[in-house]
């Protein structure tokens, strides 16, 4: 989501499901249709709408970025099998303004990262999710 970011310029999004309509299910589209386990999913993705809009999708072998080319008005393959990396950037993301409601672990965390040798970075935009 993130639609209060849209007044600042900043990007937004949205998360989707893809499953298997049910074998037992006829006529139009149903409620029964989307609330199916997580374990029936056959794929899952977001986009992101900004500045440019990226279509980050699965199928559970892999996860793809795409991007809209709008010259063309199709998104195309821009990034195969994307993997968190080996050893992966030191950020840690969080709305500090509601450290007050958060539970000791998380607020034990957050000055851990803050105060290592070597801090973290901090970045924060709640854009999605």
């Amino acid at each position: 989501d993130g639609s209060s970011n849209i007044d600042c310029s900043l990007s937004v999004g949205s998360i989707f499901a893809i499953y298997k309509r049910p074998e037992d299910s006829t006529g139009p589209g149903s409620v029964n249709d989307v609330l199916q386990a997580g374990s029936k999913l056959v794929g899952a993705g977001y986009c992101m709408y900004g500045s440019s809009t990226q279509m980050v999708l699965t199928f559970g072998t892999g996860v793809h970025v795409f991007t809209l080319d709008p010259s063309v008005g199709e998104f195309l393959l821009t990034f195969k099998d994307v993997k968190i990396p080996k050893e992966p950037k030191t950020i840690y993301s969080v709305n500090e303004g509601n450290s007050m409601y958060w539970h000791a672990p998380v607020t034990n965390f957050v000055n851990k990262v803050k105060n290592a040798s070597k801090p973290y970075s901090a970045r924060y935009v709640g854009s999605m999710v």
